[in-house]
Order: structure tokens, then sequence, then C-alpha cells
């Protein structure tokens, strides 16, 4: 794509010989804005190879500007900066400078991408995101689309193939990813749309049809200073990306829900809401029918029952978010309503790995305060005996809420035993005693496969065990390095031995 029809009409000063200004149409730096032909994008300077317009990010550990010589050394058509950034005043390639260049980056990626899916909807909050995108994807493909999602899991696609684990990924990757599912013939999108990549800007330029709420707690105040600024960061779904008259999904019965509703329609946009304080799609009524739960729903003055087929309410909640994305795009009551009966769950959400003496086995993703909290009180509606909890924090996180977790475990479970997750560069040992300080009762195992096998060996009658923290991850951090850990391995070749 030409340099010229890339950056036409953004918010882009092109200096040329040094001016602050762009080129004036017909001059000689016009000329050569079109000219160039950009054949690749990279915020990563080792990545750059002929043709590539290089992002020259400031970043946490490093300033893009550092490379910005490299990068044209090694073949970049054109540089993108910040308004203030310095770079060699001999640069041979045009400087494009911009107030953002992450925002800048993802406008340019989505334009040189071009293709996305026809229908995209975004599900932001601190928990259910990864579930709430995967439900809308089987929701999706039960009304007949070709459905794929993305998020914590990965790429799934309409065959049920997973591929990567990013979250949010960077704008270049994702609008990549967009445009080749657009080409395999993707119509529908759920992505989850994460507070990181809402403040960095990855995600500007997606073209998203509805967005939903699931909820609000205590999660990467390493990153965001205050639960404030994170939650302002993920309102930026709401306030700058979803287009007006677009429909905001939202579950009223979640902490913040009414602020996000009523943000929304200041904005004009159209609330979708569901929950047992929903008006589009109301829960009259729930039970529990062994590891089924049946909800009674009401849309539209029509009353239908269904099962879920998946433990713990939070899944209640999570599904209906999904259905009412569903519904806010267009799809047919009859027959989302009733897809809701078919849903699988996420891998290490709730996830059901088995049962002895008795007890059943539970591996869960919660590694939050509020996540870890639904995952027990989702749980204890089928605890006859004991509830069992095993859980650690990780390292290089969040340390305020260690004993937070700790007090949740301990109110909340009969029997709590702290191990380590991904320790990173911390202390394993330091980490559990700021843990243990909110449940001075718990038991301290530090090894998580052997805390892990002494749970499910305590298993009787009734009880249930609850391993929280990693749900789906296949390794741990240990220091910097990535070991081979399983929760659903350890727990299932725990649960086989007499």
């Amino acid at each position: 794509m030409r340099l010229s029809s890339l950056i036409e009409n953004l918010d882009i000063a092109v200096p040329a010989s040094g001016m602050d200004a762009a080129p004036a149409p017909g001059s000689d730096a016009a000329a050569v804005l079109d000219a160039l032909d950009v054949t690749a994008l990279s915020a990563d300077s080792r990545n750059v190879a002929p043709g590539t317009l290089f992002a020259a990010l400031a970043g946490v550990k490093a300033d893009g500007a550092r490379f910005v010589a490299d990068a044209a050394a090694k073949g970049a058509v054109a540089v993108l900066v910040g308004e203030q950034a310095e770079v060699p005043a001999a640069l041979a390639v045009p400087v494009l400078r911009t107030k953002e260049p992450r925002r800048a980056l993802a406008q340019l990626a989505a334009r040189f991408y071009g293709s996305q899916p026809e229908t995209v909807v975004a599900v932001t909050g601190t928990s259910g995101k990864t579930s709430v995108a995967e439900f809308s994807r089987q929701i999706f493909a039960a009304a007949g689309r070709k459905a794929a999602s993305l998020g914590t899991i990965g790429v799934v696609k309409p065959d049920g193939a997973v591929y990567g684990s990013l979250t949010t990924p960077d704008p270049v990757t994702l609008h990549a990813t967009l445009a080749s599912l657009a080409r395999e013939g993707v119509t529908h999108l759920a992505f989850e749309a994460s507070s990181h990549g809402l403040d960095q800007y990855r995600l500007d330029g997606v073209r998203v049809s509805a967005a939903a709420f699931t909820n609000l707690g205590r999660d990467h105040l390493d990153y965001h200073p205050t639960t404030e600024a994170y939650f302002a960061a993920k309102m930026r779904l709401f306030e700058e990306l979803l287009p007006q008259d677009a429909p905001a999904v939202v579950n009223l019965d979640a902490p913040r829900a009414a602020d996000v509703a009523e943000l929304a329609r200041r904005r004009g946009l159209r609330v979708v809401s569901v929950g047992a304080a929903g008006e589009t799609l109301r829960l009259t009524n729930l039970e529990r029918d062994g590891f089924v739960q049946r909800l009674t729903l009401l849309h539209e003055g029509k009353t239908y029952d269904v099962r879920l087929p998946l433990i713990g309410t939070y899944q209640v909640a999570n599904a209906l978010v999904a259905a009412g994305l569903a519904l806010a795009v267009g799809e047919s009551a009859d027959v989302v309503i009733p897809a809701i009966a078919t849903l699988s769950g996420v891998k290490g959400r709730l996830e059901i790995i088995g049962e002895r003496n008795g007890g059943l086995a539970v591996v869960d993703y919660a590694h939050k305060p509020e996540a870890l909290e639904a995952a027990l009180d989702g749980v204890r509606p089928f605890v006859t005996g004991k509830l069992i909890s095993v859980f650690g924090c990780g390292g290089d996180r969040d340390r305020g809420k260690r004993p937070i977790m700790g007090a949740i475990s301990a109110a909340r479970a009969d029997v709590t035993i702290i191990t380590d997750d991904n320790p990173r560069t911390e202390n394993p040992a330091a980490i559990r005693a700021e843990v243990l300080a909110g449940a001075p009762g718990a038991r301290e195992i530090g090894d998580r496969g052997e805390a892990i096998r002494t749970a499910v060996g305590m298993m009787q009658p009734g009880d249930v065990v609850v391993v929280a923290g990693k749900g789906h991850e296949t390794g741990q951090i240990v220091g910097q390095t990535v070991v081979p850990f399983s929760d659903h391995e350890c727990v299932k070749d725990a649960l086989s031995k007499p």
C-alpha cells in the first residue's frame, strides 16, 4: 500500500527534511510519499525488513525511538514516532509524527489489513471475558453463523481449533488475525477487550458492532494506579470504540453495572440489560439439578425454561451476557436462548476434572479476589461435605490482593491450602506469607503438585476441591523460566491414584 494512502486523513504529520508540517500536494516531499510502498508494519525493530513501516513506541523497558536508525538501515520505508521523540537528524526516510503513536499504529494496521468479520462483538470486565467470548461464538454457531472467538485461550475457529494465547494481541497481530478470519469466511467474531489492550489503544480501528460489560473487581493494580483508572480504561470500549446507537450489553447484577449503563445511555448507546435485574433478558428463577442449572428467563413477555450444563452461578451470568450480545446484533431469541443448553465450558473455568470417594475436583482460572469469591460461591451449592480451596498468588503482580484472597478463601472454604502460583522473580515463601496473613488458619504447602495431591487425598463423600489460579495454563513461571505444569493434569493424576 502506498504510504500516502495509508496515512491519508489520519492525525499524522509528515515532516520532510526537518519540516514540522505535512508536505504540500505536488511538492517533492509529497511525491516521495506517493512513491513509497509499505509492505509490512512492525513495532519491533528486530522484525523490520525492506518495505516495513516501523512504529517507534515508548515502552516500559525501552523507547522505540532508540531503534529508529537501526530500522532505517534494515530497509524501513518510514518511521512513526511521537510528537516530541528525538530521532537522528540525517535519517533518510520520512518521519511520521503523531500525538499518540499507539493509536496511530492501530489505525494504520486497520487500514493496511482492511478486512474484518462483518459482525464483531467485544466483552470487557474483570472476570468472565473468556467464557463470554467463547459462549458467544457457540451461540452464533447455533444460529448458523461461521463464528470465531479471540482471547486468553487463543483464537477459537469455527471448527473448534485453538491457536495462540494473548488476551488482546498487539494491533498489528490483531488486525492481521481479523483479516485472516474474514478471508476464511468468518462472519461473526467475539473477542475479549482487556484493560491493557484498551488503555494502549490496541483495539482502535476494530469495527465493533456491540460491546458487553461483565463486572468490575480488583485486578491489574500493578499497571493501573487505581481501581478508578482501571475502570476508566475499560470504559474506553463504550466511550470511544463503540459507534453511537450501537448496543451495549450490561449484566445489571454486577458491580459498577449501573455506572456502565448510565454512561452508555449518555452516549446514545442502546442498553441491553441481562440478569435478575435485567430488562432485556431477565433471570426469574434459578435451580440446581445435579451438575446442571435450570434457568427461567423472560424476554419480551415470553418465558423460556432452559438448562445450563455448567456448574457455578457466575457461569449463569456469563451465559446471559453472551446471549445478550447475540440478541443485541439481531439473532432470534428462539434460537439464542435454547442454545444456552448446548454451551460447553471453557477449559479451566469451573472445569470438572473428576470424582473420587464421592467428592468432586474442579479447576478454575480465578487469580483475583472477586474471581476466587465467585468460584467458591459458585460451587458451594454442590457441597454437602467440605469445600477445599487450593490456590496461591502470582509474583511481580499486585501485592495488595494477596491477603484479600487469603481472607476470601478462609471465609468461604472449609479447608484452605496456600501454595505457589507463578512466583516469577519473587521469593515464593514471601508471597505465601502475604496470602497467609489473610488466612491465618490455612495450611501452607509450597509445592503446587503436592498441595493438589494433598487436597485430593482429603476428599470424602460430598466434598468439593477447587484448585484455583492457573486454569488452562500449562506452565508455571519460576524466576524467568516456564516449568511445565498443568493443574488439570495434576488433578487428573491425583484422582487416579488409590
